[in-house]
């Protein structure tokens, strides 16, 4: 038994917080007005989530790298219970 990492949700994080940090950057620089602000965090954007998913991706795998070095084999059974009778006798009460 082991817990695996979800892959989608570490790299929508990692993208999310590139993208956060590629604002931060472009907002702490000044910026050139021939190119503006908005284009300017545009490109930047574009490297900032694809590194930031990157690196979210990387992170899920050294996880579920560890998790499998962790896992452990458990046994199951099955058990099989007969359903209750249809018809039953008596009233009902209030």
């Amino acid at each position: 038994m082991r817990r695996a990492p979800r892959y989608p949700r570490f790299i929508l994080l990692g993208a999310g917080l590139g993208a956060i940090v590629a604002y931060i950057l472009t907002a702490a620089f000044p910026v050139d007005p021939l190119v503006g602000f908005a284009a300017l965090f545009g490109y930047f954007a574009l490297i900032g989530v694809s590194a930031g998913a990157a690196i979210g991706g990387l992170i899920a795998i050294a996880l579920d790298t560890v998790a499998t070095r962790r896992a452990k084999t458990m046994g199951a059974e099955r058990t099989v219970v007969d359903p209750a009778p249809e018809d039953v006798e008596g009233d009902l009460e209030d």
